[in-house]
C-alpha cells in the first residue's frame, strides 16, 4: 500500500482542534471556501473541482474526523464522537485557527450533512452553502421506503451493531469500497485507480472503519434528535443554499430535491447534473460551472 495521495499545488497540515487533529489541504487566494467529502472517501475526492476554484479562492479541503488522514477518536456509545454537531464543530474550529472566517462551504453527501449542521450551529460562519446530492438526513430517515432502504442499504447495515459490519469490512476492505461506488457511480463513469487505492488504504485502517460506522449510528440517533430539535424550534439555513443532485441517483429519483431543501432553507436554487451520487468526480465541468454560478 502506497502512502497518502497528494493534490498538486496544495500545502498539507494537520492541524489540532480541541484535541481532534484534523488533515486539511490548502491552496489558492481570495474568499475563503471550505470543501468537505463524503463516504467513502476524503479529500481526494475534489481533485478534479478544487484546482479550478483556487484560482480565485482560499481552497481547504479537510478530511473529516474518521476519515482520511484525520484523528479517528474511539466511537462512545451515545453516539456523540461522530454526530453531525461534533464534526461540524471540528470544521468550524479549524476555519477559524486558519483565520479563513466567514466562508463559503461545499459538502458531497455526509460532507454535505456535516455543512448543514456547521451553518446552523454557527450562524455567521457560512456565506453561501452547497449541497451535493443529498436531501437533509431528517426528511430522509422520517420517509423510509422500499426505494430508499434499496439504494441506501447501507445505511441501515453501518448503523448495526455487535461489531457486525466493521467486521466483514474488515475482512476486505476494498471489495466493499468498489462494491458500494460501483452502482452508485453513472453510466459509463470511474474512479482513477489512484484515487480509488487512497480510499482503500484508508479503509484498510480498522479505526476508519469504526469511525465510519459510528458516523452512521449517529445519524439514525443523535444526528435525528438534533435535527428533529432544530426543526420543531423553526430553525432554518439562513445563508443562501444550492443544492445539486445527479440525474443518474437516487436523491433526483427519490425525492423532489428543491421542494425538501426549501423546508429547510430560506433561500434554495438547484439543478440536477448529468451523474451519479458522485458529482465531482463524474462531472467535474458542470459542478464547477454550478458552483461558479453561485459562489461569491
Amino acid at each position: 500500500m502506497t502512502g497518502p495521495m497528494r493534490l498538486p499545488g496544495f500545502s498539507y497540515r494537520r492541524e489540532d482542534i480541541d484535541g481532534t487533529l484534523i488533515n486539511c489541504a490548502i491552496a489558492g487566494s481570495g474568499p475563503p471556501l471550505l470543501l468537505l467529502h463524503g463516504y467513502p472517501q476524503n479529500h481526494v475526492m475534489w481533485r478534479h473541482v478544487a484546482p479550478d476554484l483556487a484560482r480565485d479562492h482560499t481552497v481547504v479541503l479537510a478530511d473529516l474526523r474518521g476519515y482520511g488522514d484525520s484523528a479517528k477518536p474511539d466511537p462512545d456509545p451515545a453516539g456523540l464522537a461522530y454526530s453531525k454537531r461534533t464534526m461540524a464543530r471540528d470544521q468550524a474550529g479549524l476555519m477559524r485557527k486558519l483565520g479563513l472566517w466567514p466562508f463559503q462551504l461545499i459538502g458531497h453527501d455526509r460532507g454535505a450533512r456535516v455543512g448543514h449542521r456547521l451553518v446552523l450551529d454557527s450562524p455567521g460562519a457560512v456565506s453561501k452553502l452547497a449541497v451535493l446530492d443529498i436531501v437533509p438526513t431528517r426528511h430522509v430517515l422520517h420517509n423510509v421506503t422500499r426505494a430508499m432502504a434499496t439504494a441506501y442499504y447501507h445505511w441501515f447495515f453501518l448503523a448495526t451493531g455487535h461489531g457486525i459490519p466493521e467486521h466483514l469490512i474488515g475482512a476486505d476492505p476494498a471489495f466493499w469500497l468498489r462494491s458500494l461506488i460501483g452502482p452508485l457511480l453513472g453510466a459509463g463513469a470511474g474512479i482513477e485507480p489512484d484515487a480509488m487505492e487512497d480510499y482503500i488504504r484508508c479503509f484498510s485502517d480498522p479505526r476508519t472503519i469504526a469511525a465510519s460506522c459510528a458516523d452512521y449510528r449517529s445519524a439514525a440517533s443523535t444526528d435525528l434528535a438534533d435535527d428533529d430539535e432544530t426543526f420543531a424550534a423553526g430553525q432554518r439555513i439562513g445563508c443562501p443554499v444550492l443544492a445539486l443532485w445527479g440525474t443518474q441517483g437516487f436523491v433526483g429519483r427519490g425525492y423532489e430535491p428543491l421542494g425538501v431543501w426549501r423546508q429547510y432553507a430560506v433561500d434554495v436554487r438547484g439543478t440536477a447534473l448529468p451523474s451519479g451520487h458522485f458529482l465531482p468526480e463524474e462531472a467535474p465541468t458542470e459542478v464547477i460551472a454550478a458552483l461558479r454560478g453561485f459562489l461569491d
